[in-house]
């Protein structure tokens, strides 16, 4: 908390200063914006905007609708198409699927949303990856969900997500909340901002802390922003910062027997990881004349994160050199077991100080990346005979540094599961564990151009082309082994037309394609031979094929008058086949994986939203049907399946089901607003979902689920309001992800006899947070 106050001081002092009065008493809107025709221009994301017209789209009123700003509650309860997993089981690490692909901070899930905050790429560059928890909540304008198109660059298989921030133009005034709930959930932030003349500044700072509900769960995260820009109505510049200081614990998925003995339980710990993260950008725009401007977005950052991972690991006393312990291996030809002698850092052998069991490890982890970027473009808006044509032309580049380093000590399980270090290092000269030292660079080049061209005054049609070139360059700082240099390219197309049949209805459909190259993460842990763990990924370098996206989507959108509400609604369908897939693949090892390509798979289905609003009420329904499925027969390993053979591997046919994705979202969200007050809900439900690690189907789903979450909120003077939640009011026990865990070499006092080897990663119980809300 003094770290809050701290940062909570030091910018309302800086509030006072820059805008004095301003701060407190800023008007609705921005002083005679409407008259000058000044306008906070800022890059979004490629393509000037010409996609935005089918995009689902949040505002930040729906970021904060329970009275703190929650971004990933306010992404699930208006879209059903998006799902989140409690893989690493802490609120701000979840696996974020949209249609069947990934957005997630875990190294790995193979990544297939592009991120973009202001228009600067927010995938970090070592493995893809999205850090939610880096986010400043208090600031976000608005989010867009937006389908595929060739404009978006790396990793948009399945779309892209855009962040936009606030501006004092765009967002004067103040508002703050604090809050507490159950399991020692403390909120606080603040966000204000102001314009005099042609400057403006907005600022926001956020503190949460959350024990958990689960065992040795707890996280802290201090998040801030800031923004000073300058806007005539013939150009603009804006400056932003972005930092966050967060430590976060998800100790994941835990055995049904044990959820079901205290489901509190965890199953191995400590899991944490720590980010330090500051990113600073520049926003310049120009007016060329009076239809075309030219605006860029240049970035620089840097993320700092130290991970720490405690696991069991198939280690024992050794059988034939006594004294010593070694790691169980894949296994000879005859399919028996196999071992090797542990050595430390010295060559020696380690020595068995527990009795031949009870080891386990602790794996540590350092990423240091820099990173730095910018997006340029021509943005040309100018009438013709059948309408507005808009026409983009950009450029963009994103180059990084990454120095990584690991290491794995021996440890002892202790009776709560926990592992304390030995001392030891494991170094083993074949490589199976052994520290790691690298260096990667990569360097991400796009050049892209986009047109809406009306062709009548009712049909137009958005063409887009983009070239894509990569460049990954590794360098081992310990030996060779993962010395590599990579370079992928390609140029992907895209059309879509739009017609509007009347005023209130537009049919459109499309097709795109797009790709992803593998990410230095994956290059490095792509042989099966020598698999690597989530926190010591890198032991060889195979190359893996890029991944390309062909899609196409069709759908409607329309907007209608009927009982007093106004009704707006969007309907797609889409199909997208993924040429050379890649997947995250378990290893007989325990606690060890690879990456490799996995042929062809397709993810298609159909989306509807529907939002209406009468007076005071606001209603919003939306459903989504996902079919994610292999389109290629492929032998998997899985050695914790039990339908896995003698060698460990699942046979999957084409037509299985690619797990973790349920088929069938549904969401339903209510709210009123009366004089002084306001209630509302959300329901969401999704059915069941093939586990991970079940490829082949050929065991039970995880059941599906339904949430009920309620909110309310009064008003106590002018400005200030009190308000409450309650999630999961009625208390369901659920899980929303799932794999297999094996659990017969790990003593559970909780459940002494558990053999079942399904692992979930179960839901939060009821909890309730109330707060206090000012808006001025």
């Amino acid at each position: 908390m003094k770290g809050m106050a701290a940062l909570l001081a030091g910018w309302l002092a800086g509030c006072a200063w820059v805008a004095g009065p301003a701060c407190a008493q800023a008007p609705d809107v921005a002083p005679d914006a409407a008259d000058t025709g000044r306008q906070p221009i800022i890059v979004t994301a490629p393509g000037g905007g010409v996609d935005m017209d089918d995009a689902l789209t949040l505002t930040a009123a729906d970021i904060g609708r329970n009275g703190s700003p929650d971004f990933l509650g306010a992404l699930t309860r208006n879209f059903a198409g998006v799902t989140l997993q409690d893989a690493q089981n802490n609120p701000w690490q979840p696996n974020l699927v949209y249609r069947g692909f990934v957005a997630s901070p875990l190294q790995g899930q193979a990544q297939g949303i592009a991120v973009y905050l202001d228009g600067a790429r927010f995938n970090q560059p070592f493995g893809d990856t999205v850090q939610f928890d880096l986010l400043p909540e208090a600031a976000i304008r608005g989010v867009s969900l937006l389908d595929k198109s060739a404009v978006y660059g790396l990793n948009a298989l399945g779309g892209a997500l855009v962040i936009d921030s606030k501006t004092g133009l765009s967002d004067p005034g103040l508002d703050a909340s604090l809050s507490r709930g159950r399991f020692g959930t403390t909120e606080a932030s603040v966000a204000g901002g102001a314009a005099w003349g042609d400057w403006s500044a907005f600022g926001a700072v956020q503190y949460t802390r959350d024990d958990g509900w689960r065992d040795h769960s707890p996280s802290t995260l201090y998040n801030g922003y800031a923004d000073i820009g300058f806007d005539t109505a013939k150009g603009g510049l804006h400056l932003k910062f972005v930092g966050a200081d967060t430590d976060l614990t998800g100790n994941g998925v835990s055995p049904v027997e044990l959820l079901a003995a205290d489901r509190r339980a965890v199953f191995t710990w400590p899991d944490n990881s720590r980010s330090r993260y500051g990113r600073i950008s520049l926003h310049p725009w120009v007016a060329l004349s009076d239809t075309s401007r030219i605006e860029a977005t240049l970035y620089a950052q840097k993320l700092t994160l130290r991970t720490v991972n405690g696991d069991a690991a198939d280690i024992e006393g050794c059988a034939a050199a006594e004294g010593f312990v070694c790691l169980e291996t894949v296994g000879d030809d005859d399919g028996e077991e196999a071992q090797a002698v542990l050595t430390d850092a010295a060559g020696n052998a380690i020595a068995d100080t527990l009795g031949g069991d009870g080891y386990g490890v602790l794996n540590r982890g350092r990423t240091a990346t820099r990173a730095m970027g910018a997006l340029a473009q021509i943005i040309d808006r100018r009438a013709t005979g059948a309408g507005e044509n808009v026409f983009a032309l950009g450029f963009s580049y994103d180059s990084s540094r990454t120095r990584f380093g690991t290491s794995t000590e021996l440890g002892a399980l202790t009776d709560d599961r926990s592992v304390d270090g030995l001392g030891s290092v494991i170094v083993q000269a074949d490589g199976a564990i052994a520290p790691v030292g690298l260096i990667a660079h990569t360097d991400y080049w796009g050049l892209f151009v986009q047109d809406r061209l009306p062709i009548t005054p009712r049909l137009s049609a958005e063409v887009a082309l983009r070239y894509n070139h990569a460049r990954i360059v590794m360098l081992d700082q310990i030996g060779t082994a993962l010395n590599g240099r990579h370079r992928f390219q390609r140029i992907n197309p895209g059309i879509e037309l739009d017609y509007a049949l009347s005023d209130g209805l537009t049919l459109r459909a499309g097709y795109a394609q797009s790709n992803r190259v593998p990410t230095p993460a994956e290059l490095s842990c792509a042989d099966e031979n020598a698999p690597c763990s989530l926190t010591n990924f890198f032991v060889a370098d195979p190359p893996l094929k890029q991944v390309v996206a062909k899609s196409w989507e069709a759908g409607a959108k329309g907007h209608a008058q009927s009982g007093g509400f106004a009704i707006d609604w969007l309907l797609s369908a889409w199909r997208t086949d993924n040429r050379n897939d890649i997947q995250y693949v378990a290893s007989e090892i325990r606690g060890r994986a690879y990456f490799r390509n996995i042929g062809s798979t397709r993810r298609q289905g159909v989306e509807a939203t529907l939002r209406a609003s009468r007076g005071g009420w606001r209603a919003g329904l939306s459903y989504t049907f996902t079919d994610a499925t292999y389109r290629a027969p492929l032998s998997l390993s899985s050695p914790a399946n039990p339908a896995a053979d003698a060698d460990g591997l699942i046979a999957v046919r084409r037509g299985d089901r690619l797990p973790g994705i349920p088929r069938h979202s549904a969401t339903l969200t209510l709210d009123y607003a009366g004089r002084g007050w306001s209630a509302g809900g959300d329901v969401i439900a999704r059915s069941g979902q093939y586990l991970v690690g079940d490829e082949g189907n050929d065991n039970a789903k995880l059941g599906g689920y339904a949430v009920v979450n309620l909110r309310a909120s009064v008003d106590l003077v002018r400005g200030i309001s009190l308000f409450g939640t309650l999630g999961n009011a009625l208390g369901r026990r659920y899980a929303t992800f799932g794999t297999f865990s094996e659990v017969d070499e790990i003593a559970l006092s909780e459940a002494p006899d558990a053999s079942n080897p399904r692992a979930y990663g179960p839901g939060a119980p009821r909890r309730w947070q109330v707060g206090l809300k000012a808006r001025f």
